[in-house]
């Protein structure tokens, strides 16, 4: 019997050991018919696992580098609509198109505070004001400039349609412009002495002075119903609805001293 157990065990290793020799020349023919992508030892192999691991893990560094900056890309998207809010709310007080103030304040001063067809003697002899232009009076120290306050589209939107009207936020805020525009033409004119103001403009003048010591105006910047002549403020029904928008949003305020419809400016609260 262990005769017999001795070679059933000897024919068990000699069949493991044909099956694994079968193999082999398996391998080998597989070899031998794929000469260009066969791996000719272990050491190759083990070489080019390496390097996939390397880019596997080159991978998940860039992965969890790109997960890291996730949260830091949302804040900055958030900072970027914020400001983009804030630059919008900014841009809905200023209108689009702002005239320029100094050039239309230039000439209209330089009618009232010089005569046409003075002339300014040198050693040189006389020369028309024409020919060398006069600059405008110096402002005197501490006085201020007429506020310009306008207005944003939220607050046209408050208002009843019937007081809107057609009115646009655009058309107001240029509006807003010329009065300043006026305001200060006036304050020019009332600082101004006499000798440089135009003869037909010293009565206004006067006027004007006379109108800025009342206690309803004293300090404040002021135009007349009068200098109303645009380019954007006119005293038509538009330039009186725009007055009656910009008085129900505390923009103005109005007074009757005298024959005269006087506008005041007022400040932001």
């Amino acid at each position: 019997m262990e005769v017999k157990k001795a070679g059933a065990s000897l024919d068990s290793v000699i069949s493991l050991f044909n099956r694994r020799i079968a193999e082999l020349q398996d391998l080998v023919i597989a070899r031998n018919m794929y000469p260009a992508t066969s791996v000719t030892d272990l050491s190759a192999v083990d070489a080019a696992v390496k390097t996939m691991e390397l880019q596997v893990q080159a991978i998940k560094d860039r992965l969890r580098d790109e997960t890291l900056a996730i949260p830091k890309a949302k804040k900055l998207i958030d900072a970027a609509v914020k400001q983009q809010k804030k630059l919008q709310d900014l841009s809905s007080y200023a209108p689009s198109h702002i005239p320029e103030r100094m050039s239309m304040l230039g000439l209209d001063t330089n009618r009232c505070l010089f005569p046409e067809g003075s002339q300014q003697n040198t050693g040189f002899g006389s020369l028309k004001l024409e020919e060398v232009p006069a600059a405008l009076p110096k402002e005197k120290k501490g006085r201020s400039t007429p506020p310009l306050w306008f207005i944003t589209a939220e607050e046209l939107d408050s208002l009843s349609g019937y007081m809107r009207g057609r009115l646009t936020v655009e058309k107001i805020n240029a509006a807003i412009n010329d009065m300043a525009t006026y305001a200060e033409a006036n304050s020019q004119l009332i600082s101004a002495p006499k000798k440089r103001v135009a003869g037909d403009s010293w009565e206004k003048a006067l006027e004007l002075r006379d109108i800025a010591m009342t206690e309803a105006v004293k300090g404040k910047h002021f135009f007349l119903e009068t200098d109303m002549k645009g380019p954007a403020l006119k005293p038509d029904n538009t330039g009186k609805a725009i007055l009656t928008v910009l008085r129900h949003l505390g923009r103005v305020s109005e007074t009757r001293i005298g024959p005269h419809r006087v506008i005041i400016l007022l400040k932001r609260h």
